[in-house]
């Protein structure tokens, strides 16, 4: 079957980066990198919507000469890439992360806060070692990342990393202990990540087309993950990469192909420069 059209030309692009624009190799391909100058040259914005940190996102940005916003930790921060200044901030319930923090610990899982755009953990091990490769930052190491939070601090997203046969039973875990009190989701197969309730990339998308003067009926958004459920469900056009799962597919009005196959290129060929 033929999928449909949208019924205007985006106006907007919102794309997920890990699984979509980049795989585990974090190179953004040579197609993708000239479908995204077409777009933007025929005066469609292109915004990048990511579970990542801002310093982990940044780079990826540059790649493609994106200054507009862009949406990181699930939506729980927004930021503005021409000016590195943040232009929405929803961080985790100080008292919701505590708990998360002892709950994990008593699983023994690792967990990881997002402090000021930095990430913290209490020792570095292989489980911060799945995140940094991935991320390219550097953690910094405390006694106490409930002592953090105790100080005052605020964190903006929590992360409990483990093995990927066993995150798939943990997130149901999850999910129920933390009930209403956050929104729990993964963005890559090791990671169980945890944001305000208020917060995912469907509200940031609504937030970012709102920002830039753009109805929602004129976006379209690409993702592959359990995480960009929220960000399709709310797009005027909503596409999956052909490696996205059946919770992914079910959502989306047109499916491309995965990372190798420059996905991202043929969404943006197809829907928006056609």
């Amino acid at each position: 079957m033929i999928a449909p059209k949208p019924k205007a030309p985006p106006r907007l692009v919102a794309i997920d980066m890990d699984g979509t624009l980049i795989d585990r190799g974090l190179v953004i391909h040579d197609p993708v990198k000239n479908a995204v100058a077409a777009a933007k040259a025929a005066g469609v914005e292109v915004v990048i919507v990511t579970g990542r940190m801002f310093q982990a996102t940044r780079p990826f940005a540059a790649e493609l000469h994106l200054e507009g916003p862009v949406v990181c930790y699930q939506g729980a921060a927004i930021y503005l890439l021409k000016t590195d200044e943040r232009i929405a901030h929803t961080p985790l319930p100080r008292l919701v992360a505590l708990d998360l923090i002892a709950e994990v610990k008593r699983d023994r899982v690792h967990p990881q806060l997002y402090i000021d755009d930095e990430l913290y953990v209490e020792e570095v091990n292989k489980y911060t070692k799945i995140y940094t490769d991935v991320a390219k930052v550097d953690a910094i190491v405390v006694p106490s990342l409930a002592d953090e939070l105790r100080k005052g601090r605020e964190t903006t997203k929590f992360v409990a990393v483990l093995e990927r046969e066993r995150a798939e039973a943990y997130i149901a875990k999850m999910k129920a202990y933390a009930g209403e009190r956050a929104y729990v989701t993964r963005s890559n197969p090791e990671f169980v990540e945890a944001v305000d309730p208020g917060v995912n990339k469907g509200t940031a998308l609504r937030f970012v087309a709102n920002y830039l003067g753009i109805p929602l009926e004129e976006t379209m958004a690409i993702g592959d993950a359990w995480n960009d459920v929220p960000m399709l469900s709310i797009a005027g056009y909503a596409v999956a990469m052909g490696t996205a799962p059946p919770e992914v597919t079910a959502e989306a009005d047109a499916v491309v192909g995965d990372v190798a196959h420059y996905g991202v290129a043929e969404a943006i060929e197809r829907f928006v420069l056609a």
